[in-house]
C-alpha cells in the first residue's frame, strides 16, 4: 500500500521581479507550478497510490483567478477517474483564498473542517487520516493539540501545516513539537509549510516536510517534489522522495582564484554548469528531470578578473550565456555575482578603511526606503525621472537592464555599484 504527500504547491504563485531579467524563460517558469502539480498527478497514477495528501498552500492567499481554479479542478478529475481520493488541510495561504471558498470539489476530495480537527476513514486504504485546515490566514495555536485518537489497527496519518518547533524564514504558524507529534500515536505525519525537505524518525514514527513541490526562486534551489510512503497494516515501510520539479534553481560558486585571464575564467564556468547538468540527468528519471535549470552563478575570482569582468559586464554575462546554452534550452542563468577572494590581514588592513567606508555607505542606502527623502530615495525618483523623459532605450545605453524600477531591481542596482567600486579600490593598491 502507497501514498503520496505534497506540500506547498502555490499554483499560479506570480514570479516577481522578471521583467529584471533580459531574455528569462518567463513563459516556462509561470507555467511551472502547473506542470509540476501535473507530474503529481502522473506519479501517483504510476505509484499505484492509494490516497494522495495535501498538507496547504494549494495556492497564494491573494489569488482569484478563475484559470487556477479550471486547472486544478481538472486534475483533482483526473485523480478521481484513477479512483485515488484526495485529501486536503488547507494552510495560511490558501485559507483566506478566494478560490478554497467558491470551488466545488469533485467527491473523490475531501477537505479537512477549519472550526475542529477532523477526521477521514478510507476503509479500501486501511488507513485513517487526521487533520484540520486554517479557519484565517495567521493560526497562533497548536491544532495538533485537538487532534482525534489514533484509531487501532489501521494507518493513522496526521496532516498538518505548521513551523513544528521553528524554521527560520517561515512564519510560526501552528506551532507544535516533535515529540509532542511523536506521542501523538499516529505512524505519520503529512506537514507543510517549511519549503525544504525534512524526513524524521523516531521509534517508528515519521514526521516529514516533502518540502515545495516547485521551487520559485533562487532562495529555493535543489530537487523538489512529493515524498512516497509506502506501509503495512498500521506501520510505515518505507519513505522516499519524488524529484517532481520541471525548474531546479541552482546557485553555483566556481572558485577562480588561479585564473588571471576571463577567457579561462569563462570556460571554467561553462565546464561547470555542463557538470550540473550531467550530475542531474545521472540522478533523475527521464520523467522526473527538470526541464530547466535556473543558475545564479557566483565567481569567486582574482582581483584582475573580477575587476576586469565587472568593467565589461554586460559583454562578458552575454558571452557567458551563449557558451553555457550550447543551443539548448535547459539552461537559463538568473544573474552573475562577482566576487574577489578574501585578503591577508596586512593587505586587508591596507585599503580596509576606503573598502569599509564604501561599504557603509552603500548599507545605509539600501536601509531606506526606496520612497523615502533619502539618498537611497533620491537614487530611485532620479532614474524612474530619467525613463520617463527617455523611455527604456535609455537602459540599453547606461546597461541597467531593469524595465522595472522596483526596490529589489535598485537593490541589484547598488549591488553591482558597490562590487565595481571595490574591486577597483582593490586593484588600486
Amino acid at each position: 500500500m502507497r501514498f503520496v504527500h505534497c506540500a506547498d504547491v502555490h499554483l499560479d504563485s506570480p514570479l516577481r521581479g522578471l521583467s529584471r531579467y533580459e531574455g528569462a524563460p518567463v513563459d516556462r517558469l509561470r507555467r511551472a507550478t502547473r506542470d509540476a502539480f501535473e507530474r503529481l498527478v502522473r506519479c501517483a497514477i504510476d505509484e499505484k497510490a492509494d490516497f494522495v495528501v495535501i498538507a496547504g498552500d494549494l495556492y497564494d492567499g491573494d489569488r482569484d483567478d478563475f484559470q487556477t481554479a479550471m486547472f486544478l479542478q481538472g486534475q483533482l478529475h483526473v485523480l478521481r477517474d484513477a479512483g485515488i481520493p484526495v485529501a486536503i488541510a488547507y494552510g495560511n495561504h490558501d485559507a483566506a483564498n478566494e478560490i478554497t471558498k467558491r470551488l466545488r470539489l469533485p467527491d473523490n476530495v475531501f477537505v479537512f473542517p477549519a472550526d475542529a480537527a477532523g477526521q477521514k476513514v478510507l476503509e479500501d486504504a486501511g488507513a485513517v487520516l487526521h487533520g484540520r485546515s486554517y479557519p484565517t490566514r495567521a493560526v497562533t495555536d497548536d491544532l495538533s493539540a485537538g487532534y482525534l485518537p489514533p484509531v487501532d489497527g489501521a494507518l493513522n496519518v496526521g496532516v498538518l501545516h505548521t513551523s513544528l518547533d521553528g524554521r527560520p524564514g517561515h512564519d510560526p504558524y501552528a506551532p507544535c513539537t516533535l515529540d509532542a507529534l511523536v506521542g501523538r500515536g499516529y505512524a505519520y505525519w503529512a506537514l507543510g509549510h517549511v519549503h525544504a525537505r525534512e524526513v524524521h524518525e523516531v521509534d517508528g514514527v515519521h514526521v516529514v516536510f516533502p518540502g515545495n513541490l516547485q521551487g520559485r526562486d533562487v532562495g529555493e534551489v535543489g530537487p523538489k517534489g512529493a515524498t512516497v510512503v509506502e506501509y503495512d497494516a498500521d506501520r510505515v515501510r518505507r519513505v522516499w522522495c519524488r524529484d517532481l520539479a520541471p525548474v531546479r534553481w541552482a546557485r553555483r560558486e566556481v572558485d577562480l582564484r588561479d585564473v588571471a585571464q576571463v577567457d579561462e575564467a569563462l570556460d571554467r564556468v561553462v565546464a561547470d554548469l555542463g557538470e550540473l547538468r550531467t550530475s542531474c540527468a545521472a540522478e533523475a528519471g527521464a520523467a522526473s528531470a527538470p526541464e530547466l535549470h535556473a543558475v545564479r552563478v557566483v565567481l569567486r575570482a582574482s582581483t584582475p578578473v573580477s575587476q576586469e569582468w565587472l568593467r565589461h559586464a554586460d559583454r562578458y554575462e552575454t558571452q557567458l550565456r551563449a557558451d553555457a546554452g550550447g543551443g539548448g534550452d535547459d539552461l537559463w542563468i538568473e544573474r552573475v555575482e562577482v566576487s574577489s577572494p578574501a585578503r591577508s590581514p596586512g593587505e586587508e588592513k591596507a585599503s580596509g578603511e576606503a573598502v569599509d567606508a564604501v561599504r557603509q555607505a552603500f548599507a545605509l542606502l539600501r536601509a531606506a526606503s526606496p520612497g523615502s527623502r533619502s539618498p537611497r530615495g533620491e537614487i530611485a525618483g532620479l532614474l524612474a525621472g530619467v525613463r520617463r523623459r527617455f523611455g527604456t532605450d535609455l537602459d540599453d545605453a547606461l546597461g541597467l537592464g531593469a524595465k522595472v524600477l522596483d526596490a529589489a531591481a535598485l537593490d541589484d542596482l547598488l549591488e553591482e555599484a558597490e562590487a565595481l567600486l571595490v574591486a577597483e579600490l582593490e586593484a588600486g593598491d
